[in-house]
């Protein structure tokens, strides 16, 4: 019980059976079943809007326990892709036991896990989310010799009726305490319930956004993930957002994930931190000197070239560009800097110091020589919680890859890096130079397709995919989103529409 991804861990299935949830086997499920008096097992699995689907299972007897684990079930993959025609629309369901987890909700003890698409032929099914960002990372490794990891910060709106007591100071509620901030507990007990599903939480804290609109409070909250392989990382984000959605309609709060509210208020982004690693686990972000690395900067050189395609997988709704507007801490050009708000790609602060701070804040406290280098990411800020999480971590993936396939690409990020804010009336010339996210769903389809080539490389987006991602940004209206970001009551009534987007 020493190993340190089991000791504290909460999920049920890891601290029973005594093994990381990434060593689960059938065997291992079947026994907590039996000793834990389970009598249901759920499958879920993301569909083609982005939301989590349910199939229920009561537990027959043991033969029918083995079976449903062991060959899944069968689902219509019509009523769940909009690509995947009736006439031939059988697909399986198989679960993938490291993602087990017991459900904080059921009243009836109950074992939920999430499911693989495979088709008629045994196949794993090629053009699903799940399948595209696996086949990502895949070819990342494969080209790189290096392993993709990533973490969410997941960003939403609780809403709730104002009380008129210890109002919050609008725009201010970054990291505000109790009376003032007023979901905190609502927050940290979502906090408790996704680490619950095997969620890795680094933390959670309010947001700046907090405001009162007709009788309500709107208050902004943040909970953000530690780093993981990457397929594990769009894993535990779908299922927080399910968590976050289960509580708030059990205590009767309301809550969104969409990228804007209102004019003049922060929005919701889905800011995606990201790390490359070797075999052995470590962090290659930074070199020697402990400065960012060639192999970070070649990653960042990627994410520059492919940053307008990639709003297509991030920012997927008319409201989504309401938010990529200068000057609310959204990024509108391509850019990278460190420690820089302004910038599309962020270099986070990293513990790159010379000095042990612990010791420093705590004299009584010998120095440990942590190596905390290990911690380096980078963040890209332009996706909101309309993304389909698996397309997009898989584009910032296929991003990645091309970046060390770039013969140009440190010339690339020498060229697009900032130091300072680029609003600055002293960077006028710089900012002119840098190439801007597109405005509206047409221009991110429009990109896509220009690239679209990059994605579909090694197999890894299938062009039919592509199609429909470009079809459904096409289909919105251009014109009424133009009028809308003149016209309040109209972008009133979009934010409505998409309120309970992804």
């Amino acid at each position: 019980m020493n190993n340190p991804h089991i000791q504290l861990n909460k999920n049920r299935l890891v601290s029973f059976l005594g093994k990381p949830a990434t060593d689960f086997t059938k065997e291992d499920i079947i026994r907590f079943v039996v000793e834990n008096n389970i009598e249901m097992i759920n499958f879920m699995y993301p569909a083609g809007d982005g939301r989590l689907k349910t199939l229920n299972f009561v537990i027959n007897d043991a033969d029918y326990l083995n079976t449903i684990l062991t060959s899944g079930e069968r689902v219509d993959g019509s009523s769940l892709f909009s690509y995947i025609e009736a006439g031939n629309s059988d697909l399986y369901v198989i679960p993938r036991f490291r993602t087990a987890f017991v459900d904080p909700f059921a009243e009836i003890p109950t074992v939920t896990m999430l499911c693989s698409f495979f088709d008629k032929d045994g196949n794993m099914l090629q053009t699903s989310p799940e399948a595209t960002l696996r086949k990502a990372c895949k070819a990342f490794t494969e080209k790189t010799g290096l392993i993709f990891q990533a973490m969410g910060e997941l960003e939403y709106y609780v809403i709730a009726p104002d009380e008129n007591r210890f109002e919050a100071t609008d725009q201010k509620g970054y990291h505000e305490s109790a009376p003032f901030a007023k979901f905190n507990d609502f927050r940290t007990e979502c906090m408790s319930y996704i680490a619950q599903t095997g969620g890795q939480i680094k933390y959670g804290h309010s947001e700046v956004g907090n405001f009162t609109l007709e009788g309500k409070i709107y208050e902004q909250n943040e909970i953000e993930f530690l780093p993981v392989n990457a397929e594990d990382a769009a894993d535990q984000l779908m299922v927080a957002k399910w968590v976050i959605r289960n509580l708030a309609y059990q205590l009767g709060y309301d809550v969104t994930f969409a990228p804007k509210i209102t004019t003049g208020k922060a929005g919701s982004g889905l800011h995606i931190h990201m790390r490359i690693v070797d075999a052995e686990g470590n962090n290659r972000m930074l070199d020697k000197d402990l400065k960012l690395s060639a192999d970070a900067r070649r990653m960042i050189a990627g994410l520059m070239v492919l940053a307008p395609s990639i709003t297509a997988f991030g920012n997927t709704n008319p409201t989504s560009y309401f938010r990529l507007v200068p000057h609310q801490e959204a990024p509108t050009n391509v850019c990278w800097g460190d420690r820089n708000r302004s910038v599309l790609v962020r270099v986070p602060l990293g513990w790159t110091a010379k000095t042990d701070m612990c010791t420093l804040a705590n004299p009584t406290t010998p120095p440990s020589n942590f190596d905390a280098s290990r911690k380096q990411t980078v963040e890209i800020r332009s996706a909101d919680g309309s993304a389909d999480v698996y397309s997009l971590i898989a584009a910032l993936a296929v991003a990645a890859r091309y970046g060390f396939e770039m013969p140009d690409a440190l010339e690339v990020a020498e060229r697009t890096y900032v130091s300072v804010n680029i609003h600055d009336e002293a960077n006028a010339d710089k900012l002119a130079m840098l190439a801007q996210l597109p405005t509206d769903c047409a221009e991110s389809a429009d990109c896509l397709e220009r690239q679209r080539g990059i994605y579909e490389e090694y197999g890894v987006f299938s062009p039919r995919m592509i199609d429909g991602i470009e079809r459904a940004l096409r289909a919105f209206d251009r014109d009424e989103i133009e009028r809308a970001k003149e016209n309040p009551e109209l972008m009133l009534r979009l934010v409505e529409q998409y309120f309970h987007c992804g």
